[in-house]
């Protein structure tokens, strides 16, 4: 993918840590210039309370051979998001690709919680930061992507929308959160094709981030030590796969093909041939179906 995306712009809002910063990263290794944003610095953090910033990520992104732009912006602020998207018009005249990775959902769900007893603030914040920030940041965004054909939104959420359809997921605030997402990739396809340009829905796998890595007490050196604790982590990929896919995605002319759809990153690296950091090549998500779903022992033979 090298210097494939030299001369597009980027913005990967929610670019902080795990899939966001994978995203912007690989986008920087194909030549692209990359605005990255989120609302940890390193001068302030956020609720996560987390060293990673979105200057540590823009800094890998140059590493990386792009160019990365550091731009702090709470994307449910309007005001903020409009300000952003008026500095990439003033600075760079176009927009190639929007990746929509705001999450900041870690801290607000509760695991197998029904409604009535979930935090109801909690639920109601998370669905703010997953679903409306989206919103907040297409509606501005998107008639700066117009202005040049073939440009492309991605929708990051969790599980494909056949997954998503048939699994109930965490709890009611989860489940709707990421379905939600999926829809909004459906529907901005309506909204975006007929205008020269394309929408996906985008799921990475089980992602080895920084946040999933702490839970396990492990490192990415040393990420199989997990595997005593839980044997199906061996399906896991780190999040530069999850980048590797957006940048097929938007280096591929004819990309207008996927538009609407849901992807998976295992689905796209058997359609344009990339791997993970390692070499291999994991999907996921045919795993969950044909082996973890069932309860079968964790064997990744065919699915890596």
């Amino acid at each position: 993918m090298s210097g494939s995306l030299r001369g597009r712009v980027a913005l990967v809002a929610g670019a902080t840590r795990g899939a966001g910063r994978g995203i912007a990263v690989e986008l920087g290794a194909a030549g692209a210039t990359v605005y990255v944003t989120g609302r940890s610095t390193r001068a302030r953090r956020s609720e996560y309370d987390r060293p990673e910033t979105i200057e540590d990520t823009a800094d890998l992104v140059t590493e990386a051979g792009g160019n990365g732009v550091a731009v702090p912006v709470d994307h449910l602020d309007p005001a903020a998001v409009r300000a952003l998207v008026d500095r990439i018009a003033d600075e760079r005249g176009r927009l190639d690709l929007l990746v929509n990775d705001i999450w900041g959902g870690e801290k607000l769900f509760e695991w197998d919680t029904p409604v009535w007893e979930h935090d109801l603030d909690n639920g109601l914040r998370l669905l703010r930061l997953a679903v409306e920030t989206h919103a907040i940041t297409s509606h501005f965004a998107l008639p700066l992507l117009l202005r040049h054909p073939g440009g492309l939104v991605v929708e990051v959420t969790d599980g494909t929308a056949d997954h998503n359809r048939d699994t109930y997921r965490v709890n009611l605030f989860y489940d709707l959160a990421k379905a939600s997402v999926l829809r909004m990739a459906f529907a901005l396809g309506h909204e975006l094709g007929p205008r020269g340009a394309s929408a996906v829905a985008l799921t990475p796998g089980w992602m080895r981030s920084e946040i999933m890595l702490d839970a396990f007490g492990v490192r990415e050196d040393n990420w199989r030590d997990a595997l005593d604790r839980e044997p199906h982590f061996a399906i896991s990929e780190t999040p530069r796969y999850t980048g590797r896919a957006v940048a097929a995605l938007a280096a591929d002319p004819g990309v207008s093909r996927f538009n609407g759809q849901s992807l998976s990153s295992g689905g796209l690296a058997r359609e344009y041939g990339f791997t993970d950091l390692d070499g291999s090549r994991p999907d996921a998500w045919r795993y969950m179906a044909e082996v973890q779903g069932p309860g079968r022992p964790a064997d990744v033979t065919g699915y890596r």
